[in-house]
């Protein structure tokens, strides 16, 4: 049907819109036929095709023409023609997820007259690729050309099996019917090739729109450069077609010290360098009112020499002219030659030397081709030009000794690069794609992702020794190392606990320093003061012993011994998974293995990846988290805790309660952590309190050691909630001891969690709804608590911890640790909520707090609200002494 009104072009929208349903229904197999005969018979008239277009616009080269049509239809389907574009066309079973390709619908093509037939082949052929529909605008001096383009490819698909109306023109285009078809609702896609005005007035449909920006493509040549390739391949792009494809070169930048043999080199291989006053009358007819000329668009050398009034077909040359050069050194708009020109007419410039060069070329991108192309002649391995050139000059393609015409429309000069004959500009030409527009950019897709919760691991200490009296038998495996570097705390040194293992290392013939400096909470000073003892004594074994501070102390040095350009915020960086992390961690164990021995019984610090390290300079506490800070080796030797104080077995064990409590129902936890967690609460619930009582109980002792490690193995893995979110700042702003304030908080953070309903949930759990009661219910049933519900059972967990506090003289409050002191402590509530709700452990919590929820655990904990739902006293579990 003829479309010559806005009426007609309805109607054929409505026919193009049902052809474009039903071929949405093709399957790869009818698709990849279709785009195949579509190609063949494109590429089979493209001699015809290519005079028709020389006939009717009167501009460019037959032979060239014939080159774009073969390209555009040859070359195009070689690239695509095994690509997936419909239905499924991505997918991985094992992470569950799918990528389904679905076509956009009825395209607009705008078609240029510089281009007609190429341009056209190409848009169809990746439309019918797609399972669109495209409705061409051709130019009113294109239209005949266009048209029959078109018609070629819709007859070839419809004999392939595709719907009649699938690709659809307008006969005689207007002004009024190229934006009644952009503007159509039922258009869902512009694909603009054309002047500036055409490209803006796509942007300005209000559909979406894939256009291109302006060219004025400038070649820098500088004195390392191939200087006869890099002038052939400027006249071999700049005269193909007379320089119509928007991507040829419109000026050269040429370095001081070569400039005139590149000079000599042009005329040689047959371009005119324009004497100043044949350089004026070629300039007044570059441009008309301001803009490129239409006249001398695709005209030849000496067809525009002679617009201008030149007569060079008397001048005395071996070989005929292709190109005609004008040296100039402006660059604004009083320079006609600093513009497109989009004909076989050069600028040429003396850069003073490549910096110069690099920055007039972005001069020129920036006066009128922003976005688009550039190019660098040079030497092959000149890196550091190729990357200064590449990071100055703001153009989606950046070509390096390739002649850009056919460099820059991809394929031919490097396979990588998709051809296309739509070259987006991105954002620097106002462009909403920075590549060549191919079959990609005409798809909607679809990504189904079903449902996969991350990995999960189980990572700990390669060797873990325990049993009373193992420390000499597992100090064997350091048989062959030289130097053993000890880091411990000065009350624990000056106790004589580290003279056991300097004489089994003096035993294993291993040299050995001692550093006993650590304080409670280590600071990032004392840590660089260990370190340098370290630089200087180079040891293969370092030795952390003690409680949790000297072994955080060891590992951060051991980190920094080994790997020194480490930065500290980076590595204390908050993260969702540790799994992700944006800050990646390199291996340890290069230089010095870590062994970390514990005295107390509580951090578990000996076998997780953690570490807390204050800056006193600014205040900020670094939380380190990753699992190369695992230690290499573990001892965990209960006789190196019997003499332990009371307050220290009291808050050990509850911070180590904590952790397996926390971990049991963690959102990461797993069936390898969960019986690691619940056998360290049986073992503290029914130890601690005689670990406590009585310093002589050596199996009590010695199992609430274990008890520690093994939840230090659970939380390692399953990590921890905001009991210790809420712990780390009661101890951060009030000093409080850390097990003391876990102690403080637990149960009602118990009491909080409880709840088949929360208000927010944790992201990512591991569990597919809240189940976490029926979890606290679970290790109600591993302590024998009773209870007929599971709420019973969860007030029975509740009650059960609460006597443990009051066994080992846990204070019932925050209030009265703090001496009473309520207008501190509410003074500093805004500020503990908000630190602990940032906390890294908070993200575990299977139920997500807000902000005011802490603060309400805080004031609970601070007043000892009652948690205890039940006045039943718990079964107490005693064990045989």
């Amino acid at each position: 049907m003829k479309v010559t009104n806005v009426q007609e072009l309805e109607a054929l929208i409505q026919k193009v819109k049902a052809a474009q349903v039903t071929f949405a229904t093709f399957s790869q197999e009818q698709v990849d036929r279709i785009f195949k005969k579509a190609a063949l018979a494109a590429n089979a008239d493209r001699i015809p095709l290519a005079k028709l277009a020389v006939a009717e616009t009167g501009m460019g080269i037959v032979e060239d023409k014939v080159i774009k049509n073969h390209f555009a239809s040859e070359e195009v389907y070689n690239k695509y023609r095994t690509e997936k574009t419909c239905g499924v066309i991505e997918e991985d079973r094992s992470f569950g997820i799918q990528k389904v390709a679905e076509p956009v619908g009825i395209l607009a093509g705008i078609i240029p007259t510089t281009n007609p037939t190429s341009t056209v082949i190409f848009k169809a052929l990746i439309t019918l690729k797609t399972r669109n529909a495209i409705i061409f605008s051709p130019h009113p001096r294109a239209k005949h050309c266009t048209i029959t383009a078109a018609k070629i490819i819709l007859d070839a698909a419809v004999a392939a099996g595709a719907p009649e109306h699938i690709i659809g023109w307008i006969d005689e285009p207007t002004v009024e019917l190229s934006q009644a078809l952009m503007q159509h609702p039922d258009v869902k896609l512009i694909l603009a090739t054309g002047g500036p005005g055409m490209v803006k007035a796509a942007y300005s449909s209000g559909r979406p729109s894939l256009g291109v920006g302006a060219g004025n493509t400038p070649a820098v040549i500088d004195e390392t450069a191939h200087i006869p390739m890099a002038v052939s391949s400027i006249l071999l792009s700049k005269t193909f077609d007379n320089g119509m494809i928007c991507a040829s070169e419109q000026s050269v930048v040429v370095g001081d010290a070569v400039y005139d043999r590149v000079k000599q080199e042009f005329s040689d291989r047959g371009a005119y360098f324009l004497s100043p006053e044949e350089r004026q009358k070629v300039a007044n007819v570059i441009l008309k009112q301001g803009r490129l000329n239409a006249d001398i668009v695709g005209q030849s050398a000496l067809a525009i020499a002679e617009l201008a009034g030149l007569d060079l077909s008397a001048r005395n040359r071996s070989t005929p002219v292709k190109v005609l050069i004008g040296e100039v050194t402006a660059i604004d708009e009083t320079e006609p030659f600093a513009y497109e020109k989009l004909s076989p007419v050069l600028a040429m410039y003396r850069a003073t030397d490549f910096t110069d060069a690099t920055r007039k070329a972005q001069q020129l991108i920036e006066f009128g081709g922003r976005g688009h192309t550039s190019v660098l002649y040079t030497g092959a391995t000149n890196y550091d030009r190729i990357a200064q050139f590449k990071g100055v000059l703001e153009t989606a393609r950046v070509l390096i000794n390739t002649p850009s015409s056919q460099g820059a429309i991809g394929d031919l000069y490097n396979f990588k690069l998709d051809p296309s004959l739509t070259l987006g500009c991105g954002t620097w030409g106002g462009n909403s794609i920075s590549g060549n527009v191919g079959p990609q950019n005409l798809l909607n897709i679809k990504t189904v992702t079903e449902r996969r919760e991350n990995m999960q691991w189980f990572r700990i200490p390669p060797k873990i020794y325990f049993k009373y009296g193992a420390l000499p038998i597992a100090l064997r495996d350091l048989v062959g190392k030289k130097r053993a570097f000890i880091i411990t705390d000065k009350p624990l040194y000056e106790l004589g606990m580290v003279d056991k293992l300097t004489t089994i290392l003096d035993e294993l013939e291993i040299r050995h320093d001692v550093f006993y400096d650590v304080e409670p909470d280590p600071k990032l000073s004392t840590v660089h003061r260990g370190l340098e003892l370290i630089n200087n004594y180079e040891p293969d074994v370092i030795i952390a012993i003690g409680g949790g501070s000297p072994m955080d102390a060891a590992k951060v040095m051991w980190l920094m011994y080994e790997h020194p350009e480490i930065e500290f915020e980076g590595l204390a960086m908050r993260f969702m998974d540790i799994r992700k992390r944006v800050y990646d961690l390199p291996p340890l164990g290069q230089k010095a293995i870590l062994v970390a021995i514990p005295t107390t019984s509580g951090t578990g610090s000996e076998v997780t990846p953690f570490a807390v390290v204050t800056d006193e300079e600014s205040g900020v506490k670094y939380p380190l988290a990753d699992y190369a800070l695992t230690p290499n080796i573990a001892i965990v030797d209960p006789e190196l805790v019997l003499g332990m104080p009371q307050k220290l077995v009291a808050y050990g064990g509850v911070d180590a309660l904590t952790h397996a409590l926390e971990a049991y129902v963690s959102v990461l936890a797993t069936d390898f952590t969960n019986g690691l967690a619940l056998e360290a609460i049986r073992l503290l619930v029914k130890y601690l309190p005689l670990s406590y009582q009585d310093a002589n109980n050596l199996k009590a002792r010695e199992k609430v050691h274990y008890a520690a490690t093994i939840a230090g193995l659970a939380f390692a893995n399953a990590f921890l909630g905001i009991c210790h979110s809420m712990a780390h700042q009661l101890g951060a702003v009030f000093h409080i001891p850390h097990g003391l304030a876990n102690a403080l908080m637990i149960s009602h953070v118990i009491r909080y969690n409880a709840t088949d309903a929360p208000y927010k949930q944790a992201i990512f759990p591991q569990y597919k709804y809240p189940n976490v009661k029926d979890r606290y219910a679970r290790i109600a049933d591993h302590l024998d608590l009773g209870g007929n519900s599971v709420d019973e059972k969860v007030d029975h967990l509740i009650a059960a911890i609460e006597h443990l506090k009051r066994q080992v003289e846990i204070p019932p409050t925050i209030q009265a640790c703090l001496g009473g002191q309520e207008t501190l402590f509410y003074s500093k509530l805004e500020q503990l909520a908000d630190q602990a709700f940032d906390d890294q452990c908070t993200g575990a919590n299977p139920r997500y707090p807000l902000i005011q929820d802490l603060k309400e655990m805080f004031i609970q904990a601070y007043h000892g609200h009652a948690v205890e739902a039940t006045p039943a006293q718990p079964r107490e579990l005693t064990p045989t002494k």
